[in-house]
């Protein structure tokens, strides 16, 4: 079935191979749902609110690329813009995330009016192939610096930004592990390498991140409700 709706074969590709993908994919993408509510909660939305949001999208886009574009790609929100809402876009509009939120909004209904005009692509030839590269090169610095700063490898300092943390943390040698795995099955040739690093790494730091926490009465998953209550609640405001 899946071999005939994707058609598989032209592709020179197959269901196992597709499965162990988009798995990877999966979990590559994964650690948006736990960064994401950290940066956008710093400008005052409720962390519940945006754990639940991106998941929404990221999981409705990636599903319409696949089913009705036909191709093996995820959609996600950007780390940078995200952190570019947070620390400066919304300190611009005196720390109003509500105006701020209406803003993307606009400019979502801008982006979607250009997509489906030939501007589009005289935007895109416009961008010199040197920029384009150095933008991509950016955003996978800033997500290695979030896993790094995750695995502990680096530590935040106070003179100087960011500093090096405690190489025999256990979770900086695990993460060292994986990273030797990783790079050992990929030049094997093993399908699937990068899973195989990311769920044999998962389990041996939990005893050193996990702790007890007291019982919660919150919805799971989170619910939303807090940031559309603001957002009503500004409504109103501006009515009266």
């Amino acid at each position: 079935m899946l071999e005939t709706f994707f058609d598989l074969k032209a592709h020179g590709t197959t269901v196992q191979r597709e499965i162990v993908a988009g798995a990877t994919t999966f979990f590559t993408m994964a650690y948006i749902m736990f960064v994401n509510p950290l940066i956008l909660s710093a400008a005052g939305l409720d962390k519940g609110a945006v754990f639940v949001a991106p998941c929404l999208a990221a999981g409705l886009t990636t599903l319409l690329m696949g089913f009705y574009a036909k191709l093996p790609v995820g959609l996600a929100p950007g780390m940078g813009l995200n952190a570019y809402f947070a620390y400066s876009v919304v300190p611009a509009l005196g720390g109003d995330w509500r105006l701020a939120l209406g803003c993307v909004f606009l400019s979502g209904i801008l982006f979607v009016g250009i997509s489906i005009t030939p501007a589009r692509e005289w935007l895109i030839n416009a961008i010199p192939h040197s920029l384009k590269l150095a933008i991509a090169a950016g955003i996978g610095f800033f997500l290695a610096l979030i896993g790094l700063e995750n695995a502990g490898v680096v530590v935040a300092s106070a003179d100087t930004l960011v500093q090096g943390g405690i190489l025999t943390d256990p979770r900086v040698l695990i993460a060292a592990a994986a990273f030797i795995v990783i790079f050992a099955l990929a030049a094997r040739g093993v399908i699937g390498a990068v899973l195989i690093g990311i769920v044999g790494a998962t389990p041996p730091p939990l005893p050193f991140t996990c702790r007890r926490r007291p019982c919660s009465r919150r919805p799971c998953p989170p619910s939303r409700r807090p940031s559309w209550r603001c957002i009503s609640a500004a409504r109103r405001a501006m009515r009266s």
